[in-house]
């Protein structure tokens, strides 16, 4: 099946396609009767992404408000099972690699060794600090010192004078350099808490795309999307989501993806 043929049967439709956007920085979206596929996506990609769109059009016909909710997949298949839930999720992991967050666990896993490593450091001068209680030592002496400001900031720029033209630079990299009376502990404990910021950021962004990618509308997208990958794959994934949603769609419950499944996808 070509690209153009699968456009032409949701023009059908009365879907609007566009194929030269960037659509919105993703490789596709769905809005308001509305496909956009990315003008940047290669070829291979194209009608994979044409399918999860479509499959979130079906899915606003039975879920007029999804857009908003994120849809129900009690609705989408007509079962409270919370397996359904788990397979489907499983299914994600096999058709967007994204899905499992690798290279951001990654680095909050190397941001942890990084912590503990200044950590370390600091208990080498003070054996009884906890990251949970307050550092009352560090607290004494930063007050004192333009070095308190790297505690927002991994790098700043300070003014004084009335022309404004001593200006200082300081970073979390050349602490030592810049403040060389400050004790090892103490600049070791301005890194470990920028590295801690740092790690609060990535968890924000894991947890972000999980909450994405347990969207019952994108867990039903890419389900669809799955099907078309690797059919057989997909139904070992998801045997009970598949038997399913292939009663619903022997019985016209989905819709015109029913035709797109039997006549264009052959599933």
């Amino acid at each position: 099946m070509e690209t153009k043929e699968l456009i032409k049967y949701f023009k059908s439709l009365g879907i609007e396609i566009h194929t030269t956007t960037k659509a919105r920085g993703h490789h596709g979206f769905f809005l308001k009767n509305r496909i956009d596929v990315s003008k940047n996506l290669p070829e291979y990609k194209k009608i994979p992404t044409l399918i999860h769109e479509f499959a979130h059009y079906i899915h606003s016909k039975l879920e007029p408000d999804m857009p908003k909710t994120g849809g129900s997949l009690e609705i989408l298949f007509k079962t409270s099972n919370p397996i359904i839930q788990s397979e489907l999720l499983k299914v994600t992991n096999f058709v967007d690699e994204n899905s499992l967050c690798k290279k951001l666990i990654q680095h909050k896993n190397l941001i942890k060794e990084k912590i503990k490593k200044q950590e370390n450091i600091i208990k080498t001068d003070y054996p009884k600090f906890m990251r949970s209680k307050r550092f009352k030592e560090f607290e004494k002496f930063i007050k004192k010192s333009d070095a308190k400001y790297l505690l927002r900031y991994d790098r700043i720029k300070l003014i004084r004078g009335f022309w404004k033209k001593d200006a200082k630079i300081f970073t979390i990299d050349t602490i030592e350099k810049d403040f060389p009376d400050m004790p090892k502990a103490f600049a070791a404990y301005i890194r470990l808490h920028s590295y801690q910021k740092k790690q609060a950021r990535i968890s924000a962004k894991i947890n972000k795309n999980k909450k994405y990618y347990t969207k019952p509308t994108e867990l039903f997208a890419r389900f669809v999307e799955g099907l078309y990958i690797d059919k057989q794959y997909t139904q070992q994934l998801a045997p009970t989501a598949a038997e399913i949603f292939n009663q619903l769609l022997d019985e016209g419950y989905y819709k015109d993806l029913a035709i797109l499944c039997r006549k264009y996808l052959h599933i």
